[in-house]
């Protein structure tokens, strides 16, 4: 039985064995600290366990089907194995113990080093990114390593030696430090470079301290050496059984641990040093002086970079059918370009064209003497961008400013011809001159749409967009045509930021607002820009993915509630992007849509599971695979004759496969569904509802759906606050009476799936049953069950 095998009902079972190395390995070191257990016994025994579990959890990766998996579980594992060597011949050595213990570093480092650039996920930053990250973490390193001389006993070595164990100490730390909280801190891949760094900080601890028979200063090598192998291993196999489970907003790194804390470690440090007597010597004085320049080319760097508002557009590929991809959330034009809906060619109407005129003019109700300072000649011109921006600065030159931008699109649902679109913009400004204070600032800009700049605080801003709102919205009556027109506000505060930043604020606030369905006002937050970057490194990023081989899979078993054996699995995609990292569905399949590539994804997955399940049927076993599509994808004309395709050229029996379908989306169109979902029965392969929701529009809809499997949800399966019983009691009598299995999904503890049996679901999926791991796990997993069938 694979004990350590994340399949298990528990997290804390995946990492037992690591927490009881961990916990014997403290109570070594506390006994050798205390006089109990000889400093070389210690050693080599805390070294000999951490090496031995680490190196069993590499070598079961050398067992892998890819070779770039393989090769590098192998090197790892070699990596680890010759940590404990190091450490096992230390003792045994009467000198040269330093020589012994680089040498043993030098060949950790090499083959950890090429073991962890095979690893999958792994970012490939920018040489100027990597320069960037280079200049920002000298300083800090620096300041480790003065930290290292201050306590490192002047007597265990030669200066020069000293000092090159303290730079390499301070580099290995602050390498370390970044792998653990720099923005890929979550991922399997930085878990295990992490661990890398702090095993080889042990062994440099080794090599630089007094041999452990002269004294127990070589103990304090014990815990970044068994703590770092431990983290090489989980973080490997973390890296390559894609049990991942990380939000992309964790990709957001906070900057002040790399900040704080080796200055925390420094301050210690000298506290120390100058409270026992010691005076600063002149090495000391040199490396305090050495970390100012890496801090002032730093500075230098980002003074340097072009500002977010002067970027150059992001280039501009167009999809399959021809569809504009967004611009950079970096790059801020002079606003106003409306965002075409996904699926819109680049042959429609436009809807960009230059304003020949300012709202208010200067005698106008709108015009202030604060725009007459802003604006040469009386007047903001045509699109007159940096007019806008002398608004912006007239507002933020106040001791403490108070104001906001309101940046205004337009976007007509029956289309604006050139002729009609300056007749729009006019109406549209009238009915906003009654609405704005007497010293706001309207003024257009290039496309449909203009911006407001008022000296109001941000709530009574809010308050003004929500009015404009209702303003914009009835119908336009333009040359005898009638126009329904969408209105999308962005939102930022004049609150000390440059003019230009606002500008950018306000443009990404107003991005959001078209994202989240227009007709609404989007406020400007930091997390906001955060999102939007990250949108659009997907959208840069996707396209290419399939034929990069940058897509994978995972399973997630489908167990039997009653006698819990796994009858199938449920296939789920994972984007293994060299720069992103490992993508979701719930954050690629969006991006995805919007570029019009979820068909050429589905159709990837459908075959590879296909492929797979051929490979698992050929044996005694009978188990079905689970493949979602989109209604989108299922309605396409030829999908069930695609269908029936794949599965002959695998040879898979139709009954295997196993269609699943998103109940919210199937309303939209309810006959092409039925009649697709017919379609695949009647070539054998099973249907399946999945995210049903026990509504009263659901369960009728449910009768019309030719469906085998219905999949609910665990809110359905828990005691409801009102006191009635579980919906999922009633989910189970439908499914009775229509022939419809039950299949209770996201499990996630053990009253759930308790919950689940005892309602009648037969079949459960979730991580208190099985988590999703790789097809080679899976496989293991299922070897556990030789009579898994269904």
């Amino acid at each position: 039985m694979l004990l350590a095998y994340p399949f298990r009902a528990l997290v804390t079972h995946q990492v037992a064995p690591e927490v009881a190395v961990s916990t014997a390995v403290a109570l070594l070191v506390l006994a050798g600290t205390g006089g109990l257990v000889p400093p070389p016994v210690v050693i080599a025994l805390a070294g000999g366990a951490g090496a031995t579990l680490a190196g069993v959890r590499l070598s079961r990766l050398a067992t892998r089907r890819r070779a770039t998996q393989r090769m590098a579980g192998v090197l790892l594992d070699a990596a680890v194995v010759a940590a404990g060597l190091t450490v096992a011949v230390l003792p045994l050595v009467d000198s040269g113990h330093r020589v012994a213990a680089l040498v043993g570093s030098l060949v950790v480092a090499v083959l950890a080093a090429a073991g962890l650039t095979r690893l999958p996920g792994r970012p490939q930053p920018t040489v100027r990114v990597r320069l960037r990250w280079l200049v920002e973490g000298i300083g800090p390193a620096i300041g480790l390593a003065l930290a290292g001389w201050l306590l490192l006993p002047h007597d265990v070595a030669p200066a020069p030696a000293r000092l090159a164990a303290v730079l390499v100490l301070g580099g290995l730390g602050m390498a370390a430090l970044c792998a653990f909280t720099g923005p890929h801190r979550r991922t399997g891949a930085a878990t295990c470079r992490g661990g890398v760094l702090l095993t080889l900080v042990g062994l440099t601890l080794l090599a630089i301290l007094p041999p452990a028979a002269a004294g127990r200063e070589a103990l304090l090598a014990v815990p970044p050496l068994v703590l770092g192998m431990l983290l090489t291993a989980l973080g490997a196999g973390e890296a390559l059984d894609a049990v991942d489970v990380e939000p992309a907003a964790d990709r957001v790194a906070p900057a002040w641990p790399r900040a704080v804390l080796p200055a925390a470690v420094l301050l210690l440090a000298a506290g120390l040093y100058l409270g026992a007597g010691w005076a600063p010597d002149r090495t000391t004085v040199l490396l305090a002086l050495a970390t100012v320049p890496p801090l002032v080319l730093r500075e230098l760097l980002r003074a340097g970079e072009p500002s977010t508002s002067d970027r150059p557009a992001a280039h501009r590929r167009p999809t399959r059918r021809g569809i504009r991809r967004r611009r950079a959330a970096a790059d801020v034009p002079w606003f106003g370009l409306p965002d075409r809906p996904a699926g819109q060619p680049d042959d429609g109407p436009s809807t960009s064209s230059d304003l020949g005129s300012t709202w208010p003019p200067e005698d106008g109700p709108g015009w202030s003497p604060l725009t007459r300072r802003s604006a040469s000649a009386g007047s903001a011109g045509p699109g007159d961008r940096a007019a806008l921006l002398d608004a912006l600065a007239a507002i933020g030159d106040v001791p403490e400013p108070v104001g906001a931008l309101l940046l205004v699109d337009l976007y007509s649902v029956d289309g604006v011809g050139p002729a009609l679109r300056e007749d729009l913009l006019t109406d549209a400004v009238g009915r906003v001159r009654p609405i704005v204070g007497p010293g706001d600032l309207v003024t257009g800009c290039a496309g449909t749409g203009f911006a407001v700049v008022t000296a109001a605080g941000p709530v009574l801003a809010y308050a003004l967009g929500t009015r404009l709102l209702t303003a914009l919205a009835p119908p336009y009556l333009l040359g005898g045509t009638v126009l329904r027109v969408q209105a999308s506000i962005g939102l930022a505060e004049v609150s000390g930021a440059g003019p230009a930043d606002v500008l950018r604020q306000a443009e990404l606030a107003r991005r959001r607002a078209v994202q989240l369905g227009r007709d609404r006002v989007e406020w400007y937050d930091a997390f906001l820009e955060e999102q939007l970057v990250r949108r659009l490194d997907l959208e840069r990023e996707l396209p290419g993915a399939v034929a990069r081989g940058e897509l994978d899979l995972v399973y997630q078993p489908v167990l039997d509630l009653a006698d819990r054996q796994p009858v199938g699995a449920e296939a789920l995609l994972r984007w293994r992007s060299p720069v992103l990292g490992t993508v979701l569905p719930a954050e690629l399949l969006p991006v995805a849509e919007d570029l019009d590539l979820v068909g050429e994804l589905e159709w990837w997955v459908l075959d590879r599971a296909c492929r797979q399940l051929a490979e698992w049927s050929a044996g005694t076993r009978e188990l079905w695979m689970a493949v979602n599509v989109t209604t989108r994808e299922l309605t396409t004309p030829d999908f069930v004759q695609r269908t029936a395709a794949v599965l002959a050229a695998y040879g898979v029996p139709t009954e295997r496969l196993v269609i699943e379908v998103a109940e919210p989306r199937v309303a939209a169109d309810l006959s092409t569904v039925v009649a697709r979902l017919a379609g695949l029965r009647s070539l054998g392969v099973r249907t399946a509802l999945d995210d049903f929701r026990a509504e009263h529009a659901s369960l009728a809809q449910l009768r019309r759906l030719p469906i085998d499997l219905l999949k609910v949800g665990p809110e359905l399966v828990g005691a409801r606050p009102d006191g009635q019983p579980p919906l999922i009691d009633v989910v189970v009598n439908v499914g009775e009476r229509l022939g419809v299995e039950i299949v209770a999904e996201e499990l996630e503890s053990p009253e759930q799936v308790e919950g689940a049996h005892r309602a009648g679901c037969r079949y459960g999926q979730g991580f208190a049953l099985a988590r999703p791991a790789t097809a080679e796990r899976v496989e293991a997993y299922f070897e556990e069950f030789p009579s898994a069938s269904r």
